[in-house]
């Protein structure tokens, strides 16, 4: 029977809902129905199929499969070896980001009461980024306009393309041991969905959470909120803007001790004064 259901039939594409999905851990091969309103077939999906998944599959779920019909012969019952599946409505990658994103959220990673005030004057700051990028040249326009003399340590990575979210997470598990910085900004300079896929990466994001250090997330693009963005202490909108947030305008921080010590002149011979003129009235006294 399983090779006239595999001869004559062969592999197809089949739309229907989840349902009864079960994975066994041991094996990491999943087993479910898929069904719509007039039938269903049971239907495996083996575990070298399912590691290239990049969504869950779950009850409920509507997908698109593809693979080969069978007859699972201890039972006597046709199936579907699934080789690919993708979710209906919504992209896989889509799908996955949703799910990462409650599951972030659930973790209470985007909660206000966890992010970190930024350093009101900062010793060093720590680009991390691309050093050939516009953003970063951005951010040291900025920060030399604003604040000539900051410290600056440019860690460089891909911000874009395979490999590119391992390295920015090895970046932020690197800055994250050092003691002589005090804010790090992360980012590029804006993008496609494609582009900024690498910062919407968990492991980046779980390196962002355990940085000690502040971290301001700079991806520049208004619409399309990382994961990064969430988990990140402060977002900026741009390069330009982060490197503002992080530095503050030496030319005030001059003017305004200029300020307090003309204060404090003016209070100290306020002091004087009064001690002479009691000094005085004791003397006439």
């Amino acid at each position: 029977m399983r090779e006239i259901a595999e001869g004559s039939i062969g592999r197809v594409w089949v739309e229907a809902e989840v349902s009864n999905y079960r994975k066994i851990l041991r094996s990491g091969h999943a087993y479910f129905v898929l069904k719509d309103a007039q039938s269903q077939i049971k239907a495996a999906l083996f575990a070298q199929a399912g590691g290239r998944l990049k969504f869950t599959l779950k009850d409920g779920l509507k997908v698109l499969a593809f693979g080969r019909v069978t007859v699972y012969e201890p039972q006597g019952e046709y199936q579907i070896v699934v080789e690919q599946v993708e979710p209906r409505g919504v992209g896989a990658a889509e799908l996955a980001l949703r799910e990462l994103k409650e599951k972030l959220e659930k973790e209470g990673l985007f909660a206000a009461e966890r992010k970190r005030p930024l350093p009101f004057l900062p010793r060093r700051v720590a680009l991390v980024t691309s050093p050939t990028s516009a953003a970063v040249k951005d951010m040291l326009t900025v920060m030399e306009r604003r604040f000539p003399r900051m410290n600056v340590l440019i860690v460089p990575v891909r911000v874009q393309g395979a490999g590119a979210a391992k390295e920015l997470e090895a970046a932020m598990r690197a800055v994250s041991r050092r003691a002589d910085l005090d804010v790090v900004i992360l980012g590029r300079g804006g993008g496609s969905a494609e582009d900024l896929a690498a910062f919407n990466d968990e492991a980046l994001a779980r390196a962002i959470v355990d940085c000690p250090i502040p971290v301001i997330s700079a991806v520049g693009h208004e619409i399309d909120v990382t994961i990064a963005d969430l988990v990140a202490d402060r977002r900026a909108l741009t390069p330009s803007e982060a490197a503002e947030f992080a530095t503050p305008v030496l030319a005030d921080l001059e003017e305004r001790l200029r300020e307090l010590a003309g204060r404090a002149r003016a209070a100290l011979a306020e002091d004087v004064r009064n001690r002479r003129q009691r000094l005085d009235d004791l003397a006439r006294s």
